[in-house]
């Protein structure tokens, strides 16, 4: 058996060497093609491998036919629409992702990216505090735990809506759980975003629904780019100056949103969530115990198609 990992932004190296002692100590064999620069590169990497491992690498239909061995692909990380499911379900391919790995360290995001904002940047201005503000959780998975877990030793109030998770597994948390998305957006001073890209949800954050927040409200995004209508921010922007907005995922409209926003805006440079030493090395070796357990034992824990 043969795995490869395929990773155009690198794992750190002792995150290569978990997953390297994991799938040699399996019997399979490791390869790499890493910080590759061309498609062709990765679609001759694949064409005798029988798993690979990625991050945010795009493995769509054109490279699951060239992998003509391929019988698992696993995502070192929550989201996964990076991945053609159809494509991989048609040929008979698992995919997988590590839920929960990179959970802390994109929460602990969420709070570096709150408190640069309402302290106004950072610019010397007189900011404000997070405590007693009203913060809302917009879906309640490993994440939204995470920031809820954080936000109390902040002294916030928290609130929560998941139109998938049970009431009770927030209100086990101390977390108030809202009915819907209207009510958590015009309740909260500040509104977190962990909603995956789905049809449903892209382009579901937009004019109407951020309408509903108060005075003074900040959105973070470190979920995905697509469930934001750029156009609609923009508007919305342009219509509350109170407003502010910060994310880890760069718009399409950046040059924009900088130049009429700069003292309301702020995105880093590239997706920035799972950047931690900690979280490269727990979902690489997650990703490694993964192709392990369905290759030998026929486990589909974390499949998602």
């Amino acid at each position: 058996m043969k795995v490869l990992i395929a990773t155009d932004k690198p794992f750190a190296k002792v995150a290569v060497d978990g997953i390297r002692k994991e799938i040699e100590a399996a019997g399979f064999e490791l390869a790499l093609l890493e910080k590759y620069t061309e498609k062709q590169q990765l679609l001759d990497a694949v064409a005798d491998v029988d798993a690979i491992i990625i991050r945010s690498d795009i493995i769509d239909a054109e490279v699951i036919k060239a992998a003509k061995n391929l019988k698992i692909v696993v995502r070192a990380g929550a989201g996964y629409d990076n991945v053609d499911l159809e494509a991989a379900t048609k040929a008979g391919v698992c995919v997988m992702n590590t839920p929960g790995q990179n959970s802390n360290a994109v929460a602990e995001l969420v709070f570096g990216l709150l408190v640069y904002a309402i302290r106004n940047f950072y610019n010397g201005t007189s900011g404000t505090e997070l405590k007693g503000k009203k913060l809302g959780i917009h879906a309640y998975g490993n994440v939204g735990r995470n920031v809820a877990r954080i936000a109390k030793g902040f002294g916030m109030d928290i609130y929560a809506f998941d139109a998938y998770a049970p009431a009770s597994v927030m209100e086990n948390d101390g977390v108030v759980a809202l009915g819907s998305e209207k009510e958590l957006y015009f309740t909260c001073d500040i509104i977190s975003l962990h909603i995956p890209a789905t049809a449903e949800t892209k382009g579901s954050i937009n004019y109407e629904l951020l309408s509903n927040m108060p005075k003074g409200a900040v959105l973070v995004n470190t979920a995905r780019k697509e469930v934001i209508n750029e156009a609609e921010m923009v508007k919305f922007m342009e219509s509350r100056p109170d407003f502010k907005y910060v994310t880890d995922i760069l718009p399409g409209n950046h040059a924009e949103m900088q130049e009429k926003f700069a003292a309301r805006y702020f995105s880093t440079p590239k997706k920035m969530g799972a950047q931690t030493a900690e979280a490269n090395i727990n979902a690489g070796i997650a990703a490694a115990q993964q192709i392990v357990g369905f290759i030998l034992n026929g486990d589909e824990k974390f499949r998602v198609n």
